[in-house]
């Protein structure tokens, strides 16, 4: 089977990255190294994956699409650094991959309908991941990167910023796809923090209250919170409860979350 034979499938998401001078950007970009641990997710037809496999690192592929299987096994089976792993990338048990603490670069030109769970998915699996590298919708870089007070600050901007530094490295037109998406894509650079600037007491308190402080983002703290937080408790984390979510920086979320670990609430909560 040729890589000509296959047709992007619009249930999968699939845009078939082909702009030579794009492809070598993010190479460049990546910077692989012989010996390093890759990973790419959503290797297509292996526009990046060739030139991956050229620094002499070792990459794992997951691809879920089967016609896909065959041609990516034509193209590279025969490098021993090549290992092709057939599945779904959002149920994918990354420990499968045998990889040393922060020693996996990430790699992935994201289809748009699984971005932000996917990235939630690898931000769980933090610990083993030294960076990642994706292709995105240029509205959810923006999101990532974005700063407290405007529109783009919410639940995506504070977790990824929680768990990681970004960089929004450049943006990509959508004539570098086949088929062409309807909208504007970006390079977006993810570094686990080796230390969290703010730490937690509960993760998962803290995923909760963001949750909730946007699910009306339009209301005051007082009133998004008020199932979990009470007003003095609100005071207690040094926040003003008049404010509206996007008022807040990712300092202010975690002390409302430490508040709620330390109250009877928090079992309920978490």
């Amino acid at each position: 089977m040729s890589e000509y034979q296959h047709r992007a499938r619009k249930r999968f998401g699939q845009n078939f990255l082909h702009d030579a001078g794009v492809i070598d950007r993010i190479l460049r970009a990546i910077h692989a190294r012989p010996g390093e641990h890759l990973l790419e997710i959503g290797p297509g037809q292996g526009a990046l994956t060739e030139g991956l496999l050229g620094s002499d690192a070792q990459l794992d592929v997951i691809e879920l699409d089967l016609d896909l299987i065959p041609i990516l096994q034509d193209k590279f089976g025969s490098n021993p650094n090549f290992r092709l792993n057939q599945g779904d990338a959002l149920k994918f048990d990354f420990a499968r991959l045998d990889a040393a603490p922060r020693s996996l670069r990430v790699v992935g030109n994201l289809p748009y309908n699984i971005s932000t769970p996917l990235i939630f998915h690898l931000l769980n699996n933090a610990a083993l991941i030294r960076d990642m590298h994706f292709m995105l919708q240029k509205e959810v870089v923006e999101r990532m990167a974005a700063a407290p007070g405007g529109g783009d600050w919410g639940r995506l901007s504070i977790m990824v910023q929680y768990h990681c530094r970004v960089e929004h490295l450049f943006n990509v037109g959508p004539g570098a796809f086949n088929p062409p998406p309807k909208v504007d894509s970006a390079i977006v650079r993810l570094v686990p923090h080796e230390v969290l600037p703010f730490a937690a007491k509960d993760h998962k308190l803290l995923e909760r209250v963001v949750r909730e402080a946007f699910n009306q983002r339009r209301k005051t703290l007082r009133n998004t919170l008020k199932g979990l937080l009470s007003t003095d408790q609100i005071a207690a984390a040094e926040v003003d409860g008049s404010l509206r979510p996007e008022q807040l920086d990712l300092a202010a979320f975690v002390r409302l979350a430490d508040i709620l670990a330390e109250s009877p609430n928090a079992a309920a909560s978490s």
